[in-house]
């Protein structure tokens, strides 16, 4: 039996690993989807880097499928897209699980929000408050 910190270890052996600077660079070029997997109560919490997607965990492969009733446009297999999660465990298994389904250009923000927040990045709290 697998625990899921070795599952996330073998993920991000598989999937690009990006740092909050690094990701802050690319949505300031543009053409890419910032996917935030957490929960909308994490997201209440702790705010959200504005532009994301929010797409809890527990959606995200029928978001992502095409061929599937939930499929959302935000989902294209061919766009650069991005995922981050709280601390970047989540968004390790989301990507790798992404490029299982034909993503061609995943990545993820390793160490999620806490390493952008820490980076002093900007974020917006839910609900219009500063």
């Amino acid at each position: 039996m697998k625990t899921a910190a070795q599952l996330v270890q073998e993920a991000k052996q598989r999937v690009q690993s990006l740092t909050a600077a690094e990701v802050a660079a690319e949505l300031e070029r543009g053409q890419v989807v910032l996917v935030d997997l957490r929960e909308p109560g994490e997201q209440e919490q702790t705010g959200v880097i504005p532009g994301a997607v929010s797409a809890p965990r527990g959606m995200l492969e029928f978001w992502a499928d095409p061929t599937s009733p939930y499929h959302r446009q935000e989902f294209d297999p061919s766009r650069r897209m991005i995922l981050h999660c709280a601390s970047g465990g989540r968004s390790a298994l989301a990507a790798d699980l992404l490029q299982q389904m034909g993503y061609t250009d995943v990545a993820h923000l390793d160490g999620g929000i806490k390493a952008w927040t820490a980076a002093g990045l900007p974020v917006q709290v839910r609900g219009g408050q500063p």
